[in-house]
């Protein structure tokens, strides 16, 4: 049975799947191999800093030499996969074409060794691909290192002398057929053309009677326009063309010879070639890594044995990339996540479900071998990581928002494990307010005292739950400056206002301090797009517990 890491859900809403739609190798090994990777797990450590050892080595040569970059890219483009002309080669015989892209291939393999030693002990040796210089000379028999290929007559002396003749006889019979073309223009003044023939009109009966009175010519296909005349072929001519059909047939069969023999030969090499399409396309993704790192500014994370998480600065790449298309700044976050359980409270305006899939998808990203899109980073391995996300639905069944949540979270427990990383955004908002407590307070004293970590978004105030449960807000209002904001809200229309007050929004996290009570950004946001005065003095008073 195949470990699964993280559910589709889980890599598509943590926007996982959409960073590998972005990731872009452009070999077709290098797709298979981002098609196929597989993510490391505890006890994969070595293995996993070795890989990203290896994106940091590309990381570097592609900063320092974007022109050798680009030679590599020239080389990648419009490279096939061969697989199924190899595995043909075992027991049929190649076509012209099939060798023809076996032989492109095998030059582009030594273009890429010829540039990997210009480079020395900078590619890892993971990536340095088997000597195929030997087939690829013998299918490249003139040693030109061209991307053509044709059944050379260096392939075989008896080919090429089978050739010789076929041309010399060719050669006489033209010969013989352009002076008997001249003797008629200049004896009868009838002109052929280049192929010995002539189109003469219906109408031009005169020209058709003299056409007709030549013995040398024939009629040979005629429509309702014309008559078309060709020159006569004498004995000599028939025979030797005769005999050019036959060195024709002979041709063939020792060109099939010569595939046949070249076919056994690909095979001969298989194992080489396959070897070196894998380390193409390994080498292929691990450059689409480290080019991605380079273009959203990605770090190598590091991984440590403990299970705990601590991210410095991170971002959520599909968030960012939609705030950079609105020329709006994307607000990192950092967060420290150990063995327990951390709550994550503020108003909806607050950024709590983007933190959240800032944290699934740095821990993704680590864990399947990438550099992970912060400042820095810290990434214990986990055994199990799934998101539940709210306002899932599931109609088909007839289930509302909330039994699909009870149903993920009943996914979700039952697939925990040891070293688990488990994201919860705003459990059962989709029921009544005190139940909904109830079950945020109960999951998260089931999920303490377990070997997770754990990570609750929430709007209710769960209290302290002792030391085991650590409380993070979003800074939300808390420190802006509301003179301002008012001054700015004033003269905005409705439609301008909810930007205005993002862009006073503090989406960083910190501890919500013991004993102290947790901003209540939702009224502030109510009051400032103008709820009625007394709604707002109602709330607060609720809050305080002065009204019931």
């Amino acid at each position: 049975m195949i470990k699964r890491l993280a559910n589709v859900k889980t890599r598509t809403n943590t926007g996982f799947d959409h960073v590998m739609n972005e990731m872009g190798p452009q070999t077709p090994f290098g797709i298979k191999r981002l098609k196929e990777q597989k993510p490391f797990f505890p006890g994969e450590e070595a293995s996993l800093r070795r890989e990203l050892d290896r994106i940091g080595s590309l990381f570097d040569i592609a900063r320092e030499d974007e022109k050798y970059i680009s030679k590599i890219s020239d080389i990648f483009m419009d490279m096939k996969d061969v697989e199924f002309t190899v595995e043909r080669s075992k027991s049929s015989i190649l076509t012209v074409v099939e060798i023809f892209e076996m032989k492109c291939l095998l030059l582009k393999m030594e273009q890429l060794s010829s540039l990997f030693e210009k480079q020395g002990k900078k590619i890892p040796d993971e990536f340095v691909l088997s000597d195929i210089r030997v087939l690829l000379d013998e299918l490249d028999p003139r040693g030109d290192r061209l991307n053509t290929f044709y059944i050379y007559e260096e392939f075989s002396k008896k080919l090429a002398d089978l050739r010789n003749e076929k041309r010399m006889l060719e050669t006489g019979v033209r010969k013989s057929q352009k002076e008997r073309r001249e003797k008629l223009h200049r004896e009868k003044g009838i002109m052929l053309t280049p192929k010995f023939d002539c189109v003469v009109s219906k109408s031009d009966e005169e020209a058709i009677k003299t056409f007709e009175a030549a013995p040398e010519l024939e009629r040979s296909c005629q429509d309702i326009m014309s008559v078309t005349f060709q020159l006569v072929r004498t004995e000599k001519e028939i025979e030797t063309i005769e005999k050019t059909e036959m060195l024709a047939f002979q041709i063939e069969e020792e060109e099939e010879k010569i595939r046949e023999k070249l076919s056994k030969r690909v095979w001969a090499f298989q194992k080489e070639i396959r070897e070196n399409c894998m380390r193409i396309g390994s080498f292929d993704l691990t450059l689409a890594k480290a080019l991605y790192a380079i273009r959203h500014t990605c770090v190598k994370p590091e991984i440590i044995k403990d299970y705990a998480v601590y991210i410095k600065d991170g971002r959520q790449l599909q968030a960012e990339e939609i705030l950079d298309s609105k020329d709006k700044e994307y607000m990192p976050v950092s967060i420290s996540l150990d063995m327990g359980v951390t709550c994550i409270t503020g108003a909806n305006m607050g950024g709590k479900t983007v933190s959240l899939k800032m944290i699934g998808l740095t821990v993704l990203l680590a864990q399947y071998g990438y550099f992970v899109p912060c400042k820095s980073a810290k990434i214990g391995l986990s055994n199990f990581i799934q998101m539940l996300m709210g306002d899932s639905q599931s109609l088909e069944r007839g289930l509302s928002s909330f039994g699909s949540e009870m149903e993920e979270l009943k996914e979700i427990f039952d697939h925990c494990t040891e070293r688990s990383l488990i994201m919860v955004d705003e459990i059962a908002s989709g029921t009544n307010p005190a139940e909904g407590l109830a079950l945020t307070k109960s999951v998260i004293d089931f999920l303490k005292e377990g070997p997770y970590i754990s990570v609750i978004t929430t709007h209710f105030d769960v209290g302290e739950g002792g030391g085991k449960v650590k409380n993070m807000q979003v800074t939300g209002l808390a420190n802006a400056d509301f003179t301002k904001l008012d001054r700015e809200l004033r003269y905005a229309n409705r439609k301008e206002r909810i930007g205005i007050i993002g862009k006073y929004m503090d989406y960083r996290l910190s501890p919500a301090k013991e004993g102290k009570t947790i901003p209540k950004d939702a009224i502030n946001i109510a009051k400032m797009l103008g709820i009625e005065n007394e709604i707002i003095e109602n709330a607060k008073k609720y809050l305080k517990g002065e009204k019931g």
